[in-house]
């Protein structure tokens, strides 16, 4: 089993800056990767950026130049630091760990309960 985590989310103005972050605890030895996703009301889970614990990273064209996902193998953790930030990035963003490098939500096994991000215009 393995826990994930997420913190750092809240409310930013336009233009401004978040960086979350997402601990991974228990039997981190059984992933190999973690992502980040974001589920907007109303809207469908999408995929925004992924990393292999050996730091490969994958990131969704809409986010790319803004978005950057980072990691801490020692800490086992995660982070996606956000950049001009706009009011459509306001969504909740989920931490998830998995073994594929990829943005399809069902290949991934563990979830974290989310954390709130608003972006105010």
């Amino acid at each position: 089993q393995v826990h994930v985590v997420e913190s750092g989310g809240g409310l930013v103005q336009a233009g401004g800056s978040l960086r979350l972050s997402c601990a991974a605890s228990g039997r981190t030895d059984s992933i190999s990767v973690m992502g980040w996703f974001r589920q907007a009301p109303g809207k469908e889970r999408e995929f925004v950026a992924a990393i292999t614990w050996g730091g490969i990273t994958y990131t969704a064209d809409h986010v790319k130049g803004r978005f950057t996902i980072s990691q801490d193998n020692v800490k086992n953790t995660v982070y996606l630091q956000m950049n001009s930030l706009r009011p459509e990035d306001t969504a909740v963003y989920f931490c998830a760990a998995g073994r594929a490098l990829q943005e399809n939500p069902k290949r991934y096994d563990y979830w974290g309960q989310g954390t709130q991000v608003t972006v105010s215009s």
